[in-house]
């Protein structure tokens, strides 16, 4: 029987057999991580990814397929954790905006979607790299649009998509020479392959067509990748209280601004509203608004759907952006603000408060002003102020938000307690072993009160999300490339809070970039990694992104990448201890180091982190 068409209930029978291919495939696809560490992850985000996705798709069933698309394309996205569960929402997100508006597809549709798909998740990421979930992605789409050409049959062309798929996935070693040294595939396209075969299992299923469990996954095809399989379950993310900080006692950022140097002056917000726009409105071209508003203007948000599109400016000539805006809609919830006036009230209620003389009056830019930051909490763009929710702001209220705010992730008690201590106001709990989500990020940042935020992800797979959060907000967001705790905290360090955001971002990525990193763990499994030959339960020290010492004694691999971490000298040490570090063995380790690089001084604090049991920082 030939399925020519697939609806709404079709894709969630689909996405549903997909999560759960996934789901039971999750340590397995753990056990692909290149380095052979006890946290390895890319199943667990994928998974927790998926996890989000289907559960925002199974609130929201629809009988047509782009419904639950953008459904499942939502749980996705807020969900992503890992740079692997970001690229897999990106491919749904590209997805789910190709068929939007369909009640069922076809296998043309349905390819056209899977380019499309591909076509987002390229543009994500900065520097895509070929032996990876993208490639994977990328040639079973190709094929798909090559084959929906020669079949009606959607079944058939899915079956050729996970063929592909799989045939892809086994060429990612010979793209990525990494893989190729310790004899593995790419973890993330392993993991979108055991979705497409959930895809495949279930149209054949709804079919009467019989399918073989076993033949399912990359397993079959290569079982040796498979035989060190880490069964450990991670622990869960959690949340640590948010910690405020007060602003500055003496003064504002805003009394050390000179009014007249305020350029575009003119601070607005309002919604285009697509649907009650003329029937001869413009097709929205968010680049090509961009750039005549960036003509004379700045801080520039624009947060776009099929129906509302929220815009936020500074400009010279409010005149010229509203009518401009109008050839693409009604234009609705309008706020222009004066800015060099709202300034010249805020300097005077400063001086009326320091000779305490007076208090501080509310007027109606003020009152103004509250609407605006109100707005910019995070509200969803189908959320618009209502008059009582605007009016409940009060001008006190606008006037508490701290000039900068800063969010870290960390993992262990310890490593959270010294961030806390030295500026951050959040710290997320995660690491390796466990990814924050995107949604937890855009949480923490709706959390703080303050006019600009800097995220610090502090590992390589958790820097997609946090982009993928700033984008996501409507705050002004910065993400700082911490891929380490270390360059984290030396990051912290080189903030200065009388700093612009402009030169506390240049200092901070700066001092990240100045610190070398190193961390002592467990290996999960034998293998042979750039002349090192590592076996099972060894202590393993890295160094950056390599691994530069292996040893069955924890004293022995300290030393080497010690020694390895200080070939081009260095001042200070920091030793972050974790949960498995042993006091003795600390201080052994220690009086060896004192006496082997006099010239360096150290400093040892308990970090608590699991898993490692030294954490190196050189400076």
């Amino acid at each position: 029987m030939t399925k020519r068409f697939i609806n709404g209930s079709d894709f969630m029978g689909m996405v549903l057999s997909g999560a759960e291919n996934l789901h039971n495939n999750e340590e397995r696809i753990n056990a692909l991580n290149v380095f052979p560490v006890p946290d390895g992850d890319t199943g667990t985000n994928m998974n927790l990814t998926m996890t989000s996705g289907k559960r925002e798709l199974q609130s929201k069933p629809s009988p047509a397929v782009g419904k639950v698309a953008e459904a499942l394309s939502k749980g996705l996205l807020m969900g992503a954790r890992g740079n692997s569960g970001v690229i897999l929402s990106q491919l749904f997100r590209g997805f789910a905006k190709s068929i939007s508006q369909l009640e069922q597809i076809d296998p043309n549709q349905f390819a056209a979607a899977l380019q499309s798909g591909v076509d987002m998740a390229y543009k994500a990421v900065v520097k895509p790299v070929e032996g990876t979930i993208l490639t994977v992605a990328k040639d079973a789409a190709k094929h798909a649009v090559f084959c929906a050409k020669r079949t009606n049959d959607l079944t058939e062309l899915m079956s050729e998509v996970v063929a592909k798929a799989n045939e892809s996935l086994a060429r990612t070693p010979d793209l990525l020479p990494v893989l190729k040294q310790v004899g593995v595939v790419d973890s993330g396209g392993q993991g979108l392959v055991c979705i497409y075969e959930g895809f495949l299992r279930a149209m054949k299923e709804e079919q009467g067509i019989s399918t073989d469990p076993s033949s399912i996954g990359t397993e079959a095809a290569f079982p040796e990748l498979f035989k060190a399989a880490n069964t450990g379950t991670p622990a869960a993310a959690a949340t640590a209280p948010a910690a405020k900080r007060p602003v500055q006692a003496n003064g504002s950022a805003q009394s050390r601004l000179v009014t007249e140097d305020i350029e575009f002056l003119y601070d607005m917000e309002f919604f285009i509203n697509r649907k009650l726009g003329d029937r001869h409105a413009l097709r929205f071209d968010e680049a090509l608004f961009k750039g005549m508003l960036s003509r004379d203007g700045d801080s520039i948000i624009i947060i776009a759907d099929d129906e509302i599109i929220k815009v936020h400016v500074h400009t010279r000539k409010p005149g010229d952006v509203l009518n401009h805006a109008l050839q693409y809609g009604e234009l609705t919830q309008i706020h222009i603000l004066n800015m060099r006036e709202q300034h010249r009230d805020l300097l005077q209620e400063e001086m009326a408060e320091l000779s305490s003389t007076t208090a501080p009056a509310s007027n109606e830019e003020l009152h103004e002003t509250a609407i605006v930051e109100e707005a910019a909490l995070g509200l969803a763009v189908s959320e618009v102020l209502t008059g009582a929710q605007a009016t409940s702001l009060s001008a006190e209220q606008a006037h508490e938000w701290a000039p900068f705010g800063i969010i870290a992730v960390a993992m262990g008690e310890g490593i959270g307690s010294i961030f806390l201590d030295n500026n951050v106001d959040v710290v997320l709990s995660g690491g390796q072993s466990m990814n924050p989500s995107t949604e937890d990020f855009v949480n923490a940042i709706d959390s703080l009160s303050a006019e600009h935020i800097f995220l610090l992800p502090n590992n390589g797979n958790i820097i997609l999300a946090a982009q993928q959060a700033a984008e996501l907000s409507e705050r002004h967001v910065t993400v700082i490339g911490t891929k380490t705790i270390p360059q984290g905290l030396a990051a912290v360090l080189a903030f200065k809070e009388e700093g612009t955001a402009e030169e506390n971002t240049e200092a901070m990525n700066v001092a990240s970039k100045n610190v070398r990193s190193g961390q002592v763990t467990s290996a999960v499994r034998n293998t042979e990694i750039d002349g090192i030959t590592i076996q099972e339960g060894d202590y393993i020290g890295i160094m950056e992104k390599s691994i530069v010492a292996s040893s069955a004694s924890l004293q022995e691999t300290c030393q080497a990448l010690l020694s390895r971490m200080l070939e081009d000298g260095g001042e200070l040490v920091t030793i972050l201890t974790g949960e498995q570090a042993n006091a003795a063995e600390t201080t052994e380790f220690v009086t060896w180091a004192q006496g082997t690089f006099d010239e360096a001084e150290f400093e040892v604090h308990a970090g608590g982190q699991p898993l490692y049991p030294y954490l190196f920082a050189v400076e």
